[in-house]
């Protein structure tokens, strides 16, 4: 896979929209790969690392600031989908029961999505969110790839250890949930998270005429 040609492609993401519910999402068309995680998880800075772009995404230091499902249109067929963070937002807890009610909404009814990138902290994975949405997903069958994110904040060992045990943990909801390490710090991962959203959204390299 020519990863060069496909981060192009990423490049050209730009904001579309940003839909406080299902029905003020863009129409239904090609394949949209949404990120999900906690407020503190790195979700955004993900999102704007694998798409070579520093600001795409809204990143602050305050968590929580993801309050709206937001688009980024790639082209005519693809979409990157940033969802709400959930967690540590400082906001009424009846503004948070209703994200979590149209980030359900969203995923459960929205058909053109093709996979959800969950994005956890390498060093406390797996917490109830994480686990609500792995539920979910199994229940679905929805193709899951957790990023262990923020792993440049582990020595080596720490890292390895945190990936062995969220894959041992995953390993009986099946193949089509999967788990690497990765950073938007020092770029560890990024390569190989690209190739999975390369996957996702069926790409192929482009055919050079001879």
């Amino acid at each position: 896979m020519n990863l060069k040609t496909f981060t192009a492609l990423l490049r050209q993401a730009r904001f579309e929209l940003s839909a406080p519910d299902l029905k003020h999402c863009p129409p239904e068309q090609g394949i949209e790969i949404a990120f999900a995680g906690r407020s503190n998880s790195g979700k955004s800075s993900a999102l704007n690392t694998l798409a070579d772009q520093g600001k795409l995404a809204r990143t602050s230091k305050t968590p929580g600031r993801t309050q709206l499902i937001n688009f980024f249109y790639i082209n005519d067929e693809w979409k990157l989908v940033d969802l709400p963070g959930y967690g540590y937002a400082q906001v009424p807890e009846q503004l948070k029961l209703e994200w979590q009610k149209h980030m359900g909404e969203y995923l459960e009814k929205r058909e053109c999505l093709a996979g959800l990138f969950l994005v956890m902290d390498s060093r406390h994975p797996l917490k109830e969110f994480d686990r609500m949405m792995l539920d979910w997903a199994q229940h679905h069958q929805m193709r899951v790839h957790i990023l262990l994110s923020k792993c440049d904040k582990l020595n080596r060992g720490p890292a390895a250890n945190s990936l062995q045990a969220v894959r041992k943990e995953i390993k009986p909801l099946g193949d089509h949930i999967t788990a690497q390490l990765f950073s938007s710090h020092d770029k560890t991962g990024v390569d190989e998270a690209r190739e999975v959203l390369a996957s996702w959204f069926g790409y192929e390299d482009p055919v050079v005429e001879g």
